[in-house]
């Protein structure tokens, strides 16, 4: 057995030391407009298999939607009459934010959290859907991962690149 452990560390060894060569590699060049190329095409795939992924959600769930040229969902399903919360107010929610699968995320649970609407550093998609909604309304808003986290996710409990929903109630407008 030692004899076999000192030959594969002898082949090891060997291969290591005549596979190293000081001559420059020759590497095909990179064309850029055929990368961009590919990556706009993976992108369009990816986007269009995370639109799939949230239209059969919203048919799941038997959801009502309403949907923005952004790709954000939403659907107030306690509707209250009032005024729509505006740009650089803050906004005074309630919330549970689950994946599509129905991983819960981030809960306020019995508190409230407060955001600027257009300017504190929460996802771009609540910041749109939030905005539809008026003093008291409870909606779905589902935020696709352009609008959320993105590629990379948050880095704690949002995977990468995925879509969130939250069920979000607002109650207060400061």
């Amino acid at each position: 057995m030692d004899k076999i452990i000192r030959t594969s560390f002898s082949i090891i060894l060997a291969w290591t030391l005549f596979s190293c060569s000081d001559e420059p590699k020759n590497f095909p060049p990179i064309d850029i407009n055929k990368l961009q190329e590919n990556l706009l095409e993976a992108n369009k795939i990816a986007t269009a298999k995370e639109a799939a992924q949230i239209d059969a959600y919203v048919k799941e769930k038997g959801l009502i939607i309403n949907k923005t040229q952004t790709g954000l969902r939403y659907a107030v399903y306690n509707d209250v009459e009032g005024e729509t919360i505006q740009n650089k107010q803050k906004a005074v929610v309630k919330y549970k934010v689950t994946l599509l699968d129905g991983t819960e995320c981030y809960s306020t649970k019995d508190g409230v959290e407060e955001f600027t609407v257009g300017k504190d550093y929460v996802e771009s998609g609540l910041h749109e859907g939030v905005r539809f909604m008026s003093l008291g309304d409870k909606a779905i808003i589902i935020i696709p991962s352009h609008l959320a986290h993105g590629l990379a996710g948050d880095l704690k409990k949002v995977p990468f690149r995925s879509t969130i929903v939250y069920d979000i109630e607002l109650v207060g407008i400061k």
